[in-house]
């Protein structure tokens, strides 16, 4: 482990305690300010869509400045800062506009605290996952605190809450430094030689397919638990259990990816991710039935963002690194969250809750074929002088 360990681990913390807060219960807030689903979908594409170009914007400036700290520490500040315009107005164009400043900023941060944690790492790429799963451990508290206090005051009280957690994040990035970039040698490619080859490409789509399919998920998982007879406070301990799984998993990594390899690990992440949305679709009423499709994030989040990060470094090599981080969050999260949400809303209002689901199995099997034949065209990788086993 790293020396700096404690201090990256607090930024994956709070990052995803404020996801906790805010992703699973930004749909009641909307709600409860009198929003249809249409809308609701259409606020939260906007959050993911700014990833589709802020990460590769702000990737680009912290691979060009060297200074990947600086651009995290401005990124979470600003967000900060914006995300508090809540607390004055409300409407449709004033949420909009808040959102899609906030998450430009918000959605920065990430993807170049990746890179500066697996610079941090050097060689041992595989203890990723014990730094990562303190973000899990920050949702798992957030979620399942938040869920209990929901059902004894007004969810009017979540912009004051994430606002906390958003303060913390930004005290936590003072205390991280710039690591040297790891030894890997650039390439030698422009990124667009790089994002060409088949199996890099391939990879971005099964991923945008993959996080199309977790739009329903994100925007409203605790609506349709509401819509079938569930507390919020079990809607809570739900989403908390999901993070739980997954935090046991990425426990693991460390030693199944390099048992199994990171493209086998990303295929079986995405079929069984077919199967969790399908179970959810029918199933839902079934309370066994959902605490395991529950579980089943362990393979939908933890199984598959591991070994897709493990893949994307392996491709993106010097240089490189910030802006490949950013295209995999842009193209996933981004594109593919903003697409999965907006159609959901939609989906939603026109012929029901359970077909968001279905749509969302129909994604993921997309990934998993896309994924296969990714895995088979990276030979053509191997190729270039970059490319690592």
């Amino acid at each position: 482990m790293p020396a700096s360990y404690w201090k990256l681990s607090s930024f994956y913390f709070f990052y995803f305690a404020s996801i906790g807060a805010f992703m699973p219960y930004w749909g009641l807030y909307l709600k409860n300010e009198g929003f249809t689903p249409g809308q609701i979908g259409e606020l939260m594409a906007i959050i993911l869509a700014t990833k589709i170009v802020a990460p590769n914007v702000w990737g680009w400036i912290a691979d060009r400045t060297g200074q990947r700290m600086q651009v995290i520490r401005l990124a979470a500040l600003m967000a900060l800062i914006i995300f508090s315009g809540l607390l004055f107005f409300s409407g449709y164009w004033w949420i909009a506009a808040i959102m899609a400043g906030f998450s430009f900023f918000w959605n920065a941060a990430l993807p170049q605290f990746e890179a500066t944690t697996m610079n941090h790492l050097g060689a041992r790429t595989d203890a990723y996952s014990r730094i990562r799963l303190w973000g899990s451990v920050g949702f798992i508290i957030s979620v399942a605190c938040l869920g209990i206090i929901f059902e004894r005051i007004d969810v009017s009280w979540l912009p004051w809450m994430v606002l906390v957690l958003l303060s913390l994040l930004w005290i936590s990035t003072l205390r991280v430094s710039d690591a040297p970039r790891t030894p890997t040698p650039s390439n030698g490619h422009s990124l667009w030689m790089t994002v060409r080859q088949p199996a890099v490409l391939l990879l971005l789509l099964s991923c945008f397919f993959m996080q199309a399919s977790h739009g329903p998920y994100y925007a409203f998982f605790t609506l349709f638990l509401e819509e079938n007879g569930y507390s919020r406070t079990v809607a809570g301990y739900l989403w908390a259990m999901a993070v739980v799984a997954e935090v046991l998993v990425f426990l693991l990594m460390h030693r199944l990816l390099p048992r199994f390899g990171a493209w086998p690990l990303l295929i079986f992440a995405m079929a069984i991710t077919a199967l969790r949305w399908l179970l959810l679709a029918f199933q839902v009423e079934l309370f066994g039935l959902l605490v395991m499709t529950q579980l089943m994030h362990a393979a939908s989040y933890g199984v598959y963002h591991a070994a897709a990060i493990s893949l994307i470094h392996q491709f993106f090599t010097g240089t490189q690194q910030g802006r490949g981080q950013a295209l995999y969050s842009s193209m996933s999260f981004g594109l593919g969250g903003a697409l999965g949400a907006l159609a959901s809303g939609y989906i939603w209002s026109g012929i029901g809750p359970m077909w968001v689901y279905v749509m969302a199995s129909g994604l993921a099997m997309l990934a998993v074929f896309a994924a296969v034949s990714g895995m088979r065209a990276q030979f053509r990788f191997r190729s270039l002088p970059s490319a690592r086993p």
